[in-house]
Order: C-alpha cells, then structure tokens, then sequence
C-alpha cells in the first residue's frame, strides 16, 4: 500500500508539473497572439479530460482502499451497545461518502463539460434563492439526525443501569488496574476512601460499611455473556482511560471524578475465539490515555463467560475480609458480627490484593 501511495504521489506531482508548464506556454502564447484560440482550446482539453481521469483514478484507488483494509478493520462488536455504535458509525460514513462522492464528481464534470469554447457564452446567473434553500437546508437536516442518533446513543449507554446489572469497579493507577467486585451475597459495592489505602487495600475499602464486607478483588476481569454490567470506574494519580475494544467501550478514568458506563456482552471469549479462529484469543482491558513510561503495559486480560460459568468463577472467589482478616478490627462493633461471618475458620493462604502487578499485554 505505501508503494501505491508513494506511486500515485509521483504521477499527481508530475501531473501538477505539467499543468503548470502547459499554463506558462498558455501565457505566453496568449501574450504573443490574442487572436489565436487554438493553444487556448487545447490546453482547456487537456485540462478538462485530466480531470475526468483524475476522478476515475481517485475513485478506482479510494474503493480499492477500503477493500484491501478490511482485514484490518476490528471484527464484530461482542456487545449489544457496540452493535448499535458500530450501525451508527457506518450510517454515518456512508452518508459523509456520498456527499463527499456526489459533490466532487459534479466538481469534476462540470469543470469538463462547462470548459472554454469560443462559440459558447456564459449566462448570467447571479443568485436562485430556491437552490441556495435546498442545498442548505437538506445538508441541516441530515446532520441533526445523525446528531440526535448519536445523542441518544450516548444517553442510552450512560443512563441508569439496569437493577440486575453486575457491579465492578475498575480503579485505574500507574500502570495497572485495580478490579472490585460488589460480592456474592448483595452485589452491592461498599464505599471506599483513598485516606483507607494502606499496602495491603489499595482501593481504600471502607469497613464501616457493611456492603463492604463480601465485595471480593481480582486481578483479571470476569463479565457474563447476556447481562448488563456497570463499571464504575476511578482514578488514583493522573487521567487514565478504561477501553475495551470489542465491546467499543471507552470511558475516562478522572481522579477525583467517578465515572460510569454499563453494556452488555454478547460474544463469550470462546466463542471469539472461534470467530477469529485464535485458540489463545483473550479480550483486553486496556489504557487509551497517556499516563506515563509504563502506559503500554496497562491491560488486564478479559473473560467473558457463559453465566453457569460465571457464576461459578464467582463462587469460587474469597470476599477480601476473608483473606485479611486483620481487617476486623476496622468495622465497627456493631457491625462485627455481621462481618464475623466472612472469617474463615482457617487462615486463608492467598492475598488476591496482593497477587502480582497486571501482565503487560497486547490486544490480539
């Protein structure tokens, strides 16, 4: 493709060379001899079917483009609200192609068409207030309506989460995520307070809270196939930016700032998998924002799960007050009974808070 690029960028500069000598030698012929039309004529054809050349040329290089990049394009949304962006996104190009298509081929033919002749005399046509109207007023309309699309859109996805929906937070820090679950008995997250962070909860998990007490962390993501799902996502240092690219979900990450965003899966990762026909296929969980010297490697991988499976990834999870019991101490006394229960007889070996730093990974 750059061999083309850089081919056709020869012949245009060699095209635009030759129209500029053809325009000398048009000058000084019309210096020598104003009554000789001839160079006149000849020049406006060759310019006039240049032209028409130009416009078969772009035309035959801009569909063979789109054809060669499709390979490169992303696959299939693996989410119900990335179907509806990807239709909004086609619409709309579709609609910008046309426009940009017809007004430059009339461009182009009027400019061939219209061309000098001698024994043709321009109308004067000064203005037709009817035409200015149409061409105005219909370009208005098709853009609010691509407008209002993609307003409802936007308001769609970040209105308020179905009641059913699953509960994660995603708290973005130089260079990872930090992944929270509301837990198995009320999905509900409990609060957090960055004054709490200590080297064991670096979320900032408050026990005061008693909703708090079953959320459970992970250090990839779990996300059911056909249910809604919220993130709810926070920042701890600098702008970081939450993009999972086959669910077209992005949203920023903003200290100080919490933001939201809800979707649903449609696509298990075994089932990309077979689409893509990669058995070592896994969604990521990357950082769009330039965060720093370690942005490249902040992603976690994504697991999208049939719900049976989910729901037993989800079980098999310990709340984190049950792999740091010490943080008993730190509910509050009418609440230890109630927070008494997720203690387990037996210390429990594994730390998820403290397993390792996210993997730095690409997505495939």
């Amino acid at each position: 493709m750059f061999y083309l690029i850089g081919l056709l960028s020869v012949i245009f500069f060699a095209l635009a060379i030759s129209v500029i000598s053809k325009s000398i030698k048009l000058n000084k012929a019309l210096v020598a001899d104003e009554n000789t039309d001839s160079a006149l004529d000849s020049n406006n054809n060759a310019n006039a079917y240049g032209m028409i050349i130009f416009w078969a040329l772009g035309t035959i290089a801009g569909v063979w483009s789109f054809l060669v990049a499709q390979p490169d394009f992303l696959p299939v949304a693996a989410s119900e609200h990335g179907l509806r962006t990807d239709s909004m996104f086609w619409v709309s190009m579709a609609v910008v192609t046309f426009a940009f298509f017809a007004t430059n081929t009339l461009l182009l033919f009027f400019a061939f068409k219209y061309r000098y002749n001698k024994n043709r005399k321009a109308t004067f046509y000064p203005v037709n207030h009817k035409l200015e109207l149409i061409w105005t007023v219909i370009p208005a309309i098709v853009m609010a309506i691509l407008v209002f699309t993609g307003w409802r859109t936007w308001r769609d996805i970040t209105s308020q989460a179905p009641s059913d929906a699953v509960v994660i937070e995603i708290t973005g820090h130089q260079f990872g995520w930090y992944v929270r679950y509301g837990g198995n008995d009320d999905n509900q997250l409990g609060n957090y307070n960055y004054k709490l962070i200590d080297e064991t909860n670096n979320i900032g998990i408050d026990f005061t809270d008693k909703h708090s007490f079953d959320d459970f962390t992970a250090t990839e993501l779990h996300l059911p196939k056909g249910k809604p799902v919220l993130l709810k996502i926070h920042a701890q240092d600098v702008l970081h930016s939450v993009y999972l690219p086959f669910h077209r979900v992005k949203m920023d990450a903003v200290p100080g700032m919490p933001t939201k965003f809800w979707f649903t899966p449609n696509m298990s990762t075994d089932e990309m998998r077979a689409k893509l026909g990669k058995k070592d296929f896994n969604f990521k969980l990357n950082c769009t924002e330039i965060c720093g010297r370690g942005h490249f490697g902040m992603a976690i991988t994504v697991f999208v799960d049939e719900p049976e499976d989910y729901a037993k990834w989800c079980a098999e999870q310990k709340p984190f007050l049950a792999t740091n019991p010490t943080y008993l101490a730190k509910v509050p006394e009418n609440l230890k009974a109630k927070a008494s229960k997720y203690i387990p007889a037996e210390p429990v070996a594994v730390d998820s808070a403290a397993a390792p730093a996210e993997e730095a990974v690409s997505v495939n």
